[in-house]
């Protein structure tokens, strides 16, 4: 199966997901009939005229009972989008998902069937991880990012999700006149989720007027009233792919250490900085992390992107050596224990999922010894998301388009993700008008962004065959949408 079959093979089950979770917006059933598939290639896509009727996009909008489009989640735009396809019998180019587009790692689907095969899904797993996992953590923190971690700062979660859930919530419940959380946004709106669930607050700013030095003195004007525990962000980021630069990593920081709150660092797209060649375990450059500038950070990565193994949810969390054995006597209002590792793991972790799955941590684990080993080149394995987004940007751009957050120096790295915004257009029209057209992607305002104008663009499940068909819809969409 090539990288085009399995996009298509995975953006079908989101569909099934997204209709098992909105199934009560309509009474259509979302199996599609061949003769309408989206899926039948490229060749039935090229018509005179690109847009989909737009009384039928508006009616199936209708019946989501929202009138600002913006305001939908991700998961209610692929049903959205999906409702579409199936009445139109017109293929989406998908730019609203941002979901492997790329074959699971063979490495660790054969260690996860060896360990099934082993027996080993009848017993629990150690919820502070298994040897084997824990090992390769710390070595894959030492020969990529050069940080020297014990195998009792490395835990397994289930996913990223689950360690930014418990990292966000661990950090909330250190200091009582301490109770928020900093984002540094635009940022994965389900962490704010996750604390809105949670009944925590939290700040936020965009990031995008305050790089470089600037970055301090908007930090400070939040850290110096005294009630933020800690601070998050992604880099690179989800969703406008900058990445955070030494000197402003450094800033954070120098500020967490001074101000004692605890970083909690999204590295989710580890490595895919594409600019610079993180994939060569003990040869740097190294990919870049605020462990260098403080002892104050909770490190959440993934198997999802770096491996493609996002179905598993298997993840990982590295703590400081200094805050996992760090006493927080508040910490006795919510457990037996006053540790922060300690608390993370059998106050947070067991009481959530009582530890990750026994043969996803080994798929982990041998996916962490090849790339650790030199086996594997993993960001390299990457680079075809690269290649999209080059194209993608090219032909945005020639549209009339541009880039809204670039990085400090400049121009954006190529990677999963980048976003665009159309000259006198606002999200919403632009969200709506690309319906019309056979184009998904997602609204900025959702993200956390300030920016009223901005999408995300995911490249993950577009195909190289719909390149073309990209710049034809955007060429129609250009002359429909004249400047």
């Amino acid at each position: 199966m090539d990288t085009d079959d399995l996009s298509r093979e995975a953006y079908k089950g989101i569909i099934i997901e997204a209709e098992k979770l909105t199934h009560d917006l309509t009474n259509h059933k979302l199996i599609i009939p061949m003769s309408l598939s989206p899926f039948q290639g490229v060749g039935c896509l090229i018509k005179k005229s690109m847009t989909i009727n737009k009384a039928l996009v508006d009616s199936l909008f209708g019946q989501f009972g929202e009138s600002d489009i913006t305001r939908l989640s991700i998961r209610e735009v692929v049903k959205l989008v999906a409702l579409i396809e199936q009445q139109s019998g017109q293929e989406f180019i998908h730019m609203e998902m941002g979901v492997p587009g790329l074959p699971a790692s063979s490495i660790g689907t054969q260690a996860e069937k060896e360990a099934l095969e082993l027996g080993l899904a009848n017993a629990y797993p150690n919820i502070e991880g298994i040897q084997f996992a824990k090992t390769e953590i710390a070595r894959f923190a030492k020969l990529f990012m050069n940080i020297d971690v014990s195998l009792a700062c490395c835990v397994p979660t289930v996913g990223g999700m689950q360690g930014s859930f418990a990292a966000l919530l661990a950090a909330a419940r250190t200091h009582p006149q301490k109770p928020y959380t900093l984002f540094i946004d635009p940022g994965f709106p389900v962490n704010k989720s996750q604390l809105k669930l949670l009944g925590l607050p939290y700040k936020s700013f965009d990031i995008l007027n305050y790089r470089g030095e600037k970055l301090r003195e908007k930090l400070v004007s939040f850290l110096s009233d005294g009630n933020v525990c800690s601070i998050t962000y992604s880099s690179p980021n989800n969703p406008s792919w900058i990445s955070l630069s030494e000197n402003e990593l450094q800033i954070i920081g120098e500020l967490a250490t001074k101000y004692d709150v605890i970083v909690v660092e999204d590295l989710a797209y580890f490595g895919m900085d594409f600019r610079h060649d993180y994939g060569k375990p003990g040869i740097p450059p190294y990919q870049p992390t605020v462990a260098r500038y403080t002892d104050h950070y909770i490190l959440i990565l993934s198997a999802s992107k770096i491996f493609s193994y996002a179905g598993q949810r298997i993840g990982m969390m590295i703590t400081s050596e200094k805050l996992r054995t760090r006493r927080y006597p508040h910490l006795i209002n919510f457990f037996t224990s006053d540790i922060l590792g300690h608390f993370i793991t059998y106050g947070i972790l067991y009481a959530t999922t009582a530890g990750t799955s026994h043969t996803a941590q080994y798929a982990l684990a041998a996916m962490l010894k090849a790339a650790n080993d030199g086996t594997i080149d993993f960001a390299a394995d990457l680079h075809q998301y690269a290649e999209k987004a080059r194209l993608m940007k090219e032909i945005f751009l020639k549209s009339g388009f541009y880039i809204v957050y670039k990085d400090e120096a400049g121009d954006l790295a190529d990677g999963f993700y980048f976003t665009i915004a159309y000259p006198g257009m606002t999200s919403e029209e632009l969200m709506k008008q690309f319906l019309y057209y056979g184009l998904s992607a997602i609204s900025l305002s959702i993200t956390g962004s300030e920016n009223k104008n901005g999408l995300r663009i995911c490249v993950s499940f577009v195909r190289i065959k719909q390149i073309q068909v990209l710049e034809e819809r955007l060429k129609e969409f250009r002359e429909n949408n004249s400047v």
